[in-house]
């Protein structure tokens, strides 16, 4: 059994990982927190403390770690025992704490998947530009290595999945939607890291249709969809994670990513684009100071993890999955629905963060029990999705499932 986790980043997911990571303690063992600035790791210890999250006594320490040098990543993972190291920082550090778990023997997990901060939308499969490179490594080490244990990508590749396992005989499409009908009661803002958000919108969105690579430009596909709590809402197809690894495992699908957008984000956005402000690229000021537009937009929004206390509605995120079953044509809809309010009053993040917060806690768990301790690297619907899906129902992300005979929880027992 496996034991002691090291937590690396301090946002808003971080935030809810630390809390969810304290309730179950008597699992985990001891646990460690690290980011550059050890201030926000101190104060998100201290928020943990202040709801009196540790489920029994143990210990829960800070440190200051640079997650780009990936010997120091190493060594902080020897310094503190840890076994799971739940990676929450920035997309950018993905490979250095990769090959820090790979070097130490740590299990590793993360929520997204790794970018090059040079570089925005490389040539699909994504994962195949990275993480799958060192599956060799991760295997030959015996290290387990979970990539894009989040909510979407994550859990909806478990939905994914379940869909195919357990409600039909045949998938013929994923279409993986995402709406958040909440309100922050900010002008403008991005739910998380405004740098990775833009990135994610300004590339070539791809999805995987008719066994091909699609291209589209963002918001050049919408769609409607009435879905249960939230009602009718516009989503746009998008690029996203886990269309790269589910196309992989069900070629003959089609896979595409589904996101809402108010008309106020697309016209805000539109403009910021136009204008170059969503560039990676550094541009001369008349000064002759070198900026990057797209940080300098990111250091004058809010801070996503401030949006946490005025936040108030639900997300709906789920899976509609299509093909046959018994000879005929059938379509279930797997889905959770998160309330900002709640996640707030339970570990003092918003919704978003909270939906992908808890998944990795999960697994974390599933690792230190045995159940997903694979050794090698896995996606999420490489893994058995029922226990996953039973414990996200204990620990605050209950699943629905809605087809032909209506719509009820998702309970294995």
């Amino acid at each position: 059994m496996k034991r002691n986790v090291l937590i690396i980043g301090a946002g808003g997911v971080a935030q809810v990982v630390a809390h969810k990571c304290a309730q179950h303690n008597d699992v985990l063992g001891d646990l460690h927190i690290a980011s550059r600035t050890k201030a926000k790791c101190d104060a998100i210890i201290a928020s943990v403390h202040e709801k009196g999250a540790m489920k029994v006594a143990g210990r829960f320490e800070a440190h200051a770690v640079d997650a780009m040098d990936s010997t120091a990543v190493a060594a902080l993972i020897r310094q503190t025992g840890a076994e799971i190291v739940i990676n929450v920082g920035s997309p950018f550090v993905n490979m250095t704490v990769l090959q820090a778990c790979i070097d130490s023997g740590a299990a590793y997990m993360d929520t997204a998947i790794h970018e090059d901060p040079a570089k925005i939308c490389e040539t699909p499969p994504w994962y195949g530009n990275y993480e799958w490179k060192r599956r060799a490594a991760c295997e030959q080490a015996g290290v387990t290595a979970i990539l894009g244990v989040g909510f979407d990508p994550g859990v909806v590749n478990a939905y994914a999945r379940l869909a195919a396992d357990d409600y039909l005989d045949t998938v013929e499409s994923i279409d993986i939607v995402d709406i958040n009908a909440g309100s922050h009661g900010r002008w403008f803002s991005t739910n998380f890291d405004p740098e990775i958000n833009f990135r994610e919108f300004t590339g070539t969105v791809y999805s995987w249709q008719k066994g091909r690579w699609q291209e589209n430009k963002m918001f050049e596909v919408g769609q409607e969809w009435d879905l249960p709590v939230v009602g009718k809402q516009k989503a746009y197809m998008t690029g996203h994670d886990e269309v790269h690894s589910l196309a992989a495992r069900y070629p003959d699908a089609d896979v595409r990513f589904w996101m809402g957008f108010g008309d106020h984000y697309i016209n805000v956005f539109t403009v910021l684009k136009n204008l170059g402000l969503l560039s990676e690229k550094p541009v001369k000021t008349a000064e002759g100071l070198e900026v990057i537009p797209l940080k300098v937009v990111k250091a004058v929004l809010p801070d996503p993890a401030s949006l946490a206390p005025d936040y108030t509605g639900k997300t709906c995120i789920g899976d509609v999955v299509k093909g046959m079953k018994d000879g005929r044509p059938a379509e279930v809809f797997i889905y959770n629905v998160a309330d900002h309010k709640e996640a707030y009053q339970e570990v003092g993040a918003q919704g978003i963060s909270y939906t992908a917060g808890v998944p990795p806690v999960a697994a974390a768990i599933l690792i230190a029990n045995g159940t997903w301790d694979v050794k090698k690297m896995a996606n999420v619907e490489d893994l058995d999705p029922r226990p996953f899906i039973t414990l996200l129902n204990r620990m605050g992300l209950p699943t629905r499932i809605k087809d032909a005979q209506g719509d009820r929880p998702v309970d294995f027992a």
